[in-house]
């Protein structure tokens, strides 16, 4: 029998969905099932499920008889192309809610895309020169997203089946999350403390742009409360809202707060900036050596740090920030200071060994 309140966490072990699963687990109101391809040892009460959602056949006989309430997706794979990507994560999705169909025990499905709803793919990312801030009734970008095409899946399953459905929007997230492809908080983290070891200036990696232009973010616990409140209110059904933290900076700024947490010199903006990538090419020895130095988690850097991404936020040349108008005038009225999510993650790091 289905239970009151059973939340299918589908990525559990990544960014967005292990704070998701903390966030309900504080609750004490939820049974929890979660889905992912290398589910973590210690379950704590979790149901875990070793699944590739891009196997169908896999996922239809896995799911029979997982009967949750509320599925929330927080799960994506890269591909080379959009092309690709609109084929294989909208796979997933459409594989996943075939596999629940069945068991018509769904009330709502919650999807997690991004700002890329605005932006455009990577292949073409930026390139529209959007307006901010982001709202959620913009028009469409012309050309494939595989954002669109998950949408456009969940709003069928939802007219089939008859749940109802959210979709939620962060910025870049921060948040607690180890060998994640889209962690900025951990990478920056990672890059600090081998500044600090190395004596090299922590410099600000990105575009003029970025540095001067007002942007914000979204800490991973409030996109967990967002989510849990969107597929529990009435008010959340059947819409798509922003969600990031409702503050707003530089990252000029941002970055006079990252380097005084680890007690760097500011480098601010050099003459030439240099990507993470570039930058930290042939530094996992160092890391490996400082793994050993202060007694850390052995975790190997290519784990903790995604350059790439975070090197995709700070280099873009576009502005980027959005409203929450909608999620305020919807009851939702969380609010998560953007330097102080940083503290707390430096904090969480430092305290389990993962950074020095």
């Amino acid at each position: 029998m289905t239970q009151e309140k059973h939340a299918l966490v589908v990525g559990y072990t990544g960014i967005a969905g292990g704070n998701l699963v903390e966030h309900l687990r504080s609750t004490g109101e939820w049974q929890i099932s979660g889905v992912a391809r290398k589910p973590l040892p210690d379950a704590d009460g979790l149901k875990p499920i070793a699944l590739d959602l891009l196997d169908r056949a896999a996922t239809l006989a896995a799911l029979q008889g997982v009967e949750p309430t509320h599925v929330f997706f927080n799960t994506w794979t890269r591909r080379d192309t959009e092309a690709e990507n609109v084929v294989a994560n909208g796979a997933m999705l459409q594989n996943l809610l075939d596999g629940l169909a069945s068991a018509r025990s769904v009330r709502h499905v919650a999807l997690v895309t991004g700002t890329k709803h605005y932006l455009g793919p990577f292949e073409a990312y930026g390139a529209s020169k959007p307006d901010t801030p982001f709202v959620e009734d913009r028009a469409r970008l012309p050309g494939e997203n595989f954002y669109y095409t998950q949408e456009d899946i969940l709003f069928r399953s939802a007219a089939l089946h008859g749940h109802t459905w959210s979709v939620h929007r962060p910025h870049t997230i921060i948040g607690y999350a180890l060998g994640n492809a889209m962690n900025m908080g951990v990478t920056l983290a990672v890059y600090a403390s081998i500044c600090k070891e190395t004596g090299q200036p922590f410099v600000f990696p990105g575009s003029r742009q970025q540095y001067e232009a007002v942007t914000d973010m979204t800490d991973a616990r409030l996109l967990a409360r967002h989510l849990t409140w969107a597929s529990t209110h009435a008010a959340g059904s059947n819409q798509a809202f922003n969600v990031v933290n409702g503050d707003v900076f530089r990252w000029r700024q941002m970055w006079a707060v990252l380097a005084a947490e680890f007690g760097l010199v500011n480098g601010g903006l050099p003459v030439v900036t240099a990507p993470l990538a570039q930058q930290m090419a042939g530094s996992a020895p160092v890391w490996d050596a400082m793994v050993k130095k202060y007694g850390l988690q052995a975790n190997a850097l290519e784990t903790l740090a995604s350059w790439w991404h975070t090197d995709g936020d700070l280099g873009r040349d576009v502005e980027c920030f959005n409203s929450m108008s909608k999620s305020r005038l919807a009851g939702f009225l969380d609010y998560q200071d953007t330097a102080q999510a940083f503290r707390a993650l430096f904090t969480r790091l430092r305290a389990q060994r993962i950074i020095p």
